[in-house]
């Protein structure tokens, strides 16, 4: 059921501090008398468990693809009697959203938890992993530096951030009991989450309606780039599309970087039709969450 994503920056004790989450849900779900939650169990998935090595992040084409696996792995084990904690490539916000997407079109809790060790440690502890040879760990520098550098801190006024667990270096526990009274409640009653539109799959889509996704989400990255060329040099500014604005960011998007998000966005919406009326909305509201 729940879907636990792990944030923070490279070397923060992101694993040690889903094993201890691993740890307390297990006992808790052990101790319990009540169906819903006695027949629940634990996946951890993170590097270790992919075959993943730190090298992936080298380059843009093996970390897309390590992406990917962990997307697959994640969505394959949300299910009714799963808590899924995900451990890994959860430093791009766009990337969070499409798997809090995943847990919606479940019906399941998520929340994210973010290992908050100031960088000055990260970078202690990265440097003496790197020297500890009877150990397989640390991101060489400049892997370590680039990760930093792209790292998105989450935040809790999203919805796809929320609930936002912040847990500091000095603290002995993540903040246990209250991450599992969000995600699964008190009583014994696992809790449910209502669908919304963008994620209720439908048994059929209208006959056009791929045609439509694809027709509309050009237009819109259409205006964008007729609107930058329009403005070049100009520093952000907003777009009205429909009923929507699109806010863009201070530096210029380019056009492969607008379509890399269209087609993620494509395969999101693919199965889970949305109201033909919705698509310019969806898309407009979607490069919002990824511009921030």
């Amino acid at each position: 059921m729940p879907l636990i994503l792990i944030s923070g920056y490279p070397s923060s004790g992101k694993t040690y501090r889903s094993n201890q989450l691993v740890d307390f849900f297990n006992t808790k779900i052990k101790a319990s008398t009540e169906s819903p939650v006695s027949c629940l169990s634990v996946i951890h998935i993170n590097h270790q468990t992919l075959g993943l090595s730190r090298d992936v992040y080298r380059d843009a084409r093996s970390e897309k693809d390590a992406r990917a696996a962990e997307y697959s792995a994640v969505k394959r084990a949300l299910g009714r009697d799963t808590v899924v904690i995900a451990d890994g490539l959860n430093y791009i916000k766009g990337f969070r959203y499409q798997l809090y997407c995943e847990a919606k079109a479940v019906q399941t809790t998520s929340c994210v938890v973010h290992i908050g060790t100031p960088l000055d440690k990260c970078k202690e502890i990265n440097t003496r992993s790197l020297e500890d040879k009877s150990q397989e760990g640390g991101y060489p520098t400049d892997i370590f530096d680039n990760l930093v550098f792209r790292f998105e801190e989450p935040n809790g006024m999203t919805r796809w951030d929320s609930p936002l667990f912040t847990v500091p270096f000095d603290d002995a526990t993540p903040p246990c009991n209250e991450i599992w009274n969000a995600l699964v409640g008190i009583g014994g009653e696992v809790k449910k989450v209502k669908q919304n539109q963008a994620t209720i799959m439908k048994p059929a889509a209208e006959a056009d309606y791929l045609y439509e996704l694809d027709r509309t989400t050009q237009k819109v990255i259409n205006e964008i780039i007729g609107w930058q060329k329009e403005r070049l040099g100009e520093p952000g500014g907003s777009i009205t599309i429909g009923n929507q604005v699109i806010e863009l960011p201070t530096t210029a998007v380019s056009f492969p970087q607008l379509q890399r998000v269209r087609r993620q966005f494509i395969s999101l919406n693919r199965q889970h039709t949305l109201p033909k009326s919705r698509i310019s909305d969806s898309f407009v509201e979607y490069l919002n969450s990824i511009f921030e």
